[in-house]
């Protein structure tokens, strides 16, 4: 049965500091690097938040957060010095990055609470989060603006809290993580990252001349039949375990028992969310999956690559297909259209944003997911131990709200799941949790659900 959390409702305040540019330690090249037509397309130009927060560590005690992360990341921005420069638009909207040096911009603050406050279970979305990290006024633009905000939050119990702000057209999930490995490898004293970065984005530019060779379903231009409806719009995570991963796997037949735990969560949200939309039967729905092409190349991309190397293949059906078929055979479109993602199929999308102007992918009854988890975020050490929570600080890309990221998380018993943020109508929201909490059995199995959730309105 899905819990509210008691750290909804939490009220804090935070001092800050006046935000400063923190520079790479030492002179970096001035040049100008191009992205590739992967980075550069419409979806990437957003700023994506991410948060991890970290408990009071005895061995770190005469250690300030703030000037070993600080410091952690002058250094590291001498390795990924584009990081520290500003993004310019050329001809077509092509983007680059003017290497200024100027660096990230970092804000030090304080706030008057405890981590035991936020209790027990640590989900998007976050109390006072615009509290955590301050939207500083002028940044908010995809060019001429840093491309990295972060802020460094000390809580009364010595614990902390970095909240990072990233442009994502300077790389993806497994390129973020690089870096953030790095930066915590230098907090905890090295000199240099073990894995250097590698920027070379002229591997995923369009071909010449460009040339569309793959089926784009994700582009399709789709005519709304319905008004938009943004009002009342709430935020909840439901958390899920490995017993509710267990519940859906015996929903499916014996041929799809192979597919993995993202493709199950993936159908099951996407099946959950039709029915809680009441979407007429004979409108198409799309399922568009995050796919990391890094492992469909050949010859591999080099170690070290940290742009964008991602695609939405979309899954489409009716709704009324996805909501009375069996549950197997939502989980099939979503394996088939992840089976989709190869070398040519990258190639075809950077083609295609050069042909048709970097458009955006279709957001008429569309749905998006993003497998965060296998990242685990959490493992990120900048010598305060493994983070309590780490990965997206909330769900949806700027003004599409209709993204969830899976992250891996525990909830208040400790057990290993995956957790989702999700935005929804009040109403529809009320209807997914319902619908979500009988596909898992909760309803006749009380005692092992692991389904939890907390809420925000927009």
């Amino acid at each position: 049965m899905a819990l509210s959390s008691s750290s909804s409702s939490l009220k804090f305040t935070v001092r800050r500091c006046q935000p400063q540019l923190v520079p790479p330690a030492i002179p970096t090249p001035h040049e100008v690097k191009l992205l590739s037509d992967i980075d550069d397309q419409e979806a990437l130009r957003t700023h994506l938040p991410v948060i991890q927060i970290y408990r009071k560590q005895a061995s770190m005690v005469e250690k300030d957060p703030v000037q070993v992360i600080r410091q952690a990341l002058s250094q590291t921005l001498v390795f990924y010095y584009p990081f520290a420069g500003r993004l310019r638009e050329g001809p077509h909207r092509k983007l680059m990055v003017d290497c200024t040096g100027e660096g990230a911009m970092f804000i030090e603050a304080d706030a008057d609470v405890t981590l035991d406050q936020f209790g027990d279970s640590l989900y998007p979305p976050f109390p006072c989060f615009h509290e955590l990290l301050y939207d500083v006024p002028g940044t908010q633009e995809i060019t001429n603006t840093p491309l990295l905000l972060l802020q460094v939050t000390r809580l009364k119990c010595g614990g902390f809290i970095l909240a990072i702000r990233l442009n994502h057209t300077m790389c993806d999930g497994p390129g973020f993580k690089q870096f953030m490995s790095a930066w915590a490898e230098m907090a905890r004293g090295a000199t240099k990252p073990s894995i250097a970065p590698v920027w070379h984005r002229e591997l995923l530019m369009a071909r010449d001349p460009p040339r569309i060779t793959c089926n784009h379903r994700e582009f399709e231009q789709v005519q709304d039949t319905l008004p938009s409806s943004d009002q009342n719009m709430v935020q909840r995570s439901f958390f899920i375990g490995p017993l509710d991963i267990a519940a859906l796997r015996r929903l499916i037949p014996l041929h799809l028992q192979h597919c993995t735990t993202f493709d199950l969560i993936t159908a099951c949200l996407w099946r959950c969310r039709t029915k809680a939309l009441q979407i007429e039967a004979d409108e198409d729905v799309r399922m568009m999956c995050v796919v990391n092409g890094r492992g469909r190349f050949n010859p591999p991309l080099p170690v070290g690559y940290y742009g964008n190397v991602v695609a939405y293949p979309a899954a489409v059906t009716t709704a009324g297909k996805l909501c009375r078929k069996p549950f197997g055979y939502a989980v099939e479109l979503i394996n088939k259209v992840k089976g989709e993602m190869t070398e040519e199929y990258l190639q075809s999308v950077a083609d295609l944003m050069v042909i048709k102007g970097r458009c955006l992918f279709t957001t008429v009854r569309s749905y998006m997911v993003s497998h965060l988890a296998r990242l685990n975020l959490r493992e990120v050490d900048f010598g305060w131990g493994e983070a309590v929570y780490g990965g997206g600080a909330k769900a949806g890309a700027g003004r599409f709200l209709e993204v969830s990221y899976f992250c891996s998380a525990k909830n208040g018993k400790g057990e290993e799941g995956i957790i989702f943020p999700i935005w929804l109508p009040a109403e529809a929201m009320e209807r997914f949790a319902e619908e979500f909490n009988l596909m898992l059995g909760n309803k006749s199995q009380p005692q092992t659900s692991s389904a939890t959730f907390i809420m925000s309105t927009l």
